[in-house]
């Protein structure tokens, strides 16, 4: 009876450490692909700005994704739209987000254009924006769609109209590129969006953060689960083998 108890422990502690074994080396691919993930868009965002004509003609964003772009063209000021609840350096406030018509095109692009704080005693005040008049140059990053944020209830959009003064577009939880170009009726690509780069300007601040990879969360997962084979290893060893030796010893 004690022999085949042995065993089963045995059997036991053996899938458990080959299992915790596993999910440790498992989680340290995991924090290995986001690190190369990682690697790969800091080396797009040192590429050449890609030009007018290529980003115009671009059929997989994919391939330049978080790539500078140089483009030239004209602000849709009056459809701009404030996104709610986005953070800059851990302050709440809003992302600015403008369509761009580019310039010799039928092609538009919502570009986030930066953040402005939010005012804490009449969330509705919006800060003014200065918006340049005419055709203007942009430097900005091609990024993915602006990002969602949960939403416990959700209400219907308001729909882009004119604005009479500045600060008074609509705000919105968040952004759905299909919807605004049907509210729109813009010619309004809606796989990517920009992320304009520079300094401070406008009334607007552009120290965008950075994906949030979570590699560390995977070490840590990694180093719980190894620590949990190492455990099992020692108590195994300690029940099993010292105990009962050092018993047969002392009868």
């Amino acid at each position: 009876m004690r022999r085949g108890r042995f065993w089963l422990v045995t059997v036991v502690t053996v899938l458990t450490f080959a299992a915790t074994l596993s999910l440790g080396e498992w989680q340290l691919s995991r924090a290995a692909q986001k690190e190369a993930l990682q690697a790969a868009i800091e080396a797009q965002k040192t590429q050449p700005p890609l030009g007018q004509q290529d980003f115009l003609a671009m059929a997989k964003p994919a391939e330049v994704m978080h790539r500078p772009v140089h483009l030239r063209g004209l602000w849709l000021a009056p459809q701009t739209v404030y996104l709610d609840n986005r953070q800059m350096g851990g302050v709440p406030g809003f992302y600015v987000v403008t369509p761009f018509a580019i310039e010799g095109s039928q092609q538009t692009v919502m570009v986030q254009r930066g953040w402005i704080q939010r005012n804490f005693e009449d969330r509705t005040k919006l800060q003014p924006v200065q918006t340049p008049p005419g055709l203007v140059e942009l430097d900005a990053r091609i990024e993915p769609p602006p990002s969602h944020l949960l939403e416990l209830g959700k209400t219907p959009e308001p729909a882009a109209t004119t604005v009479e003064s500045p600060g008074s577009s609509p705000i919105r939880q968040n952004l759905d590129l299909e919807a605004f170009k049907a509210e729109s009726k813009l010619p309004l690509r809606t796989d990517v969006s920009l992320q304009q780069t520079g300094a401070a300007s406008e009334g607007l601040q552009r120290n965008w953060p950075a994906p949030a990879f979570g590699i560390e969360k995977h070490y840590g997962y990694a180093f719980q689960w190894f620590g949990l084979a190492a455990l099992v290893t020692i108590l195994y060893v300690w029940f099993q083998i010292v105990a009962p030796f050092r018993r047969a010893r002392r009868g």
